[in-house]
């Protein structure tokens, strides 16, 4: 549960900002990159924990990188065979992945100092932390933007869209407010 709320990687660690910064002009295309990354992030650090004793510490990080781009990569090819408009959608920021610091950051700190098992649970609530917060802020961008929710309109004909919210500044923007409201609340409940 520490990946929902309390260490978020959007939130309150600020780890692959790039991803959120640049995918999220839809709900869809902040759920759609969220949920890649989950599914890089569970099996990524499942290998990584099953040879976190047989690597190497000189050579862990290229390791890890290796099986995070084994993983995209599959990923990619998965979501280009079933998925193409998220895939066209999302572009280059798929194969980005690999290079998604919460990806290697978890590969590090977590799944190379502990077993399968929690390794697993790890990925799981990191990777829909992660999800949860590039879904929320895909959703508000979306919103402002051209008044839908996952392609439903939400605000009706008479609203007329902030396109500054589907711009790369809106993406700024509304983390910027995001980030605002989760320190009120985190300092209201200390």
């Amino acid at each position: 549960m520490n990946g929902l709320f309390k260490e978020n990687p959007i939130f309150f660690q600020l780890l692959g900002m790039c991803p959120t910064l640049a995918v999220t002009t839809s709900a869809k295309n902040g759920l759609g990159m969220g949920l890649a990354s989950t599914a890089v992030l569970i099996c990524s650090n499942v290998v990584i924990s099953l040879l976190r004793k047989v690597v190497p510490s000189k050579i862990r990080i290229p390791i890890f990188i290796v099986v995070i781009a084994t993983f995209v990569t599959m990923v990619g090819m998965a979501m280009e065979g079933y998925m193409q408009t998220l895939y066209k959608s999302l572009g280059i920021f798929i194969p980005l992945i690999v290079v998604n610091c919460l990806i290697l950051a978890r590969a590090e700190s977590y799944a190379s100092k502990n077993g399968i098992v929690g390794s697993t649970f790890d990925g799981i609530g990191m990777g829909l932390g992660f999800t949860w917060a590039l879904t929320l802020l895909g959703a508000i961008r979306e919103l402002l933007g051209a008044g839908s929710i996952f392609g439903y309109s939400i605000l009706g004909a008479f609203y007329k869209p902030a396109l500054i919210m589907i711009l790369p500044p809106g993406a700024f923007l509304a983390l910027g407010i995001l980030l605002a409201i989760n320190n009120v609340l985190k300092s209201r409940s200390a």
